[in-house]
């Protein structure tokens, strides 16, 4: 695996973004399936369409208030 997973992973948490929205970028990040439907949430999956992009910004709109 490489360092972009871990970096990125790393980065969000230290910038305090949702943790539903992490998890999100590492599931597609890892081409893991989606949750089951009645645990999805919007910041999950914008954080799982994220991740299959291999987008490694714009989680700004996820930080936490």
């Amino acid at each position: 695996m490489t360092t972009v997973y871990y970096q990125t992973i790393d980065r969000m948490q230290k910038k305090g973004v949702d943790p539903e929205y992490i998890n999100g970028w590492a599931c597609g990040f890892l081409h893991n399936p989606k949750r089951e439907e009645q645990r999805l949430n919007e910041a999950y999956e914008a954080g799982y369409a994220h991740g299959q992009e291999k987008k490694t910004d714009g989680f700004d709109a996820w930080l936490k208030k």
